[in-house]
């Protein structure tokens, strides 16, 4: 019986799948930031953090929107790749005409010393996902990332409740973990949509996107372990993802065309934390 790419990803058991991390870019577990002990981590204030690139032609600034840490407990060590905003294809710094007429969607992820980029077309296209060196688009990057100053970890669903009725910032993290591989991930991202039942007293927490490690398996290239996907959760032991990918469009049951979409969602065991940024009026 042939294995589905859902079932496979469930049986996995949640985990990342990346290859042992290379000593030049990966750190110890247990140097800085609470590596090795996720719980530790230390959000990142995500109005204030950017990666601001140093080449002469553009020296672009990203926001970073989400942050995705890989750890290898069999090689004891970790990394962090930084997903930054979307935007449009330009004509920079064009006299008129600033965006291009055949246009798409340009997301980055910055990997240690790489890039990942995604190029999302109106129809399939082999520029899709590409991987090039800081030096060959934008210079050595700077990270210019902000700790939150104060955290509140909200841990009862009155907590949850009255932070979002405050409008205080919301960051979230999901920690998925494989343990035939020994990687774990933590998927930290600023909550964009929280939805409250009074009724039921219930939260769920929907944003992306985020970068996902895929849990199928060990790449040679940790970099092509990650996808683009958007993370749902309202209990503190699963999260839903759906993940872009290819994605037939039917018509009466017949696939007139591909497009990338996010599409076959599936869920993962998880521990999911939700915290609260600034000093909050009082909670619960």
């Amino acid at each position: 019986m042939k294995t589905t790419r859902r079932e496979a990803l469930q049986t996995a058991a949640a985990a990342v799948c990346a290859a042992p991390l290379s000593s030049s870019v990966a750190r110890a577990v247990g140097d800085g930031n609470g590596a090795g002990a996720p719980g530790a981590m230390v959000p990142l204030d995500y109005g204030r953090s950017f990666i601001c690139n140093t080449a002469t032609f553009n020296a672009v600034r990203f926001w970073v929107e989400s942050r995705t840490r890989v750890i290898d407990e069999q090689a004891g060590t970790w990394m962090d790749y930084y997903q930054c905003g979307s935007c449009k294809s330009e004509n920079t710094f064009a006299e008129k005409d600033l965006f291009q007429q055949d246009n798409y969607d340009f997301l980055p992820i910055l990997c240690g010393d790489r890039w990942l980029i995604f190029r999302r077309t109106v129809s399939l296209s082999a520029t899709y996902r590409r991987v090039q060196g800081v030096d060959e688009v934008w210079g050595p990057p700077v990270l210019k990332l902000q700790e939150a100053a104060d955290t509140i970890a909200l841990d009862t669903w009155e907590a949850i409740r009255d932070a979002t009725a405050a409008a205080v910032p919301l960051v979230t993290q999901t920690e998925i973990g494989n343990p035939e591989t020994g990687l774990r991930a933590v998927i930290e991202c600023p909550c964009k949509t929280m939805n409250i039942s009074l009724e039921k007293r219930l939260y769920q927490v929907d944003t992306g996107p985020v970068a996902f490690p895929d849990l199928m398996r060990r790449y040679d290239a940790v970099i092509d372990c990650l996808r683009l996907a958007f993370v749902a959760f309202n209990a503190e032991g699963f999260a839903d993802f759906v993940v872009e990918q290819e994605t037939p469009i039917l018509e009466e049951g017949v696939a007139k065309c591909r497009v990338y979409h996010y599409s076959n969602p599936f869920s993962l065991p998880a521990k999911n934390r939700v915290f609260a940024l600034g000093k909050a009026p009082a909670l619960g």
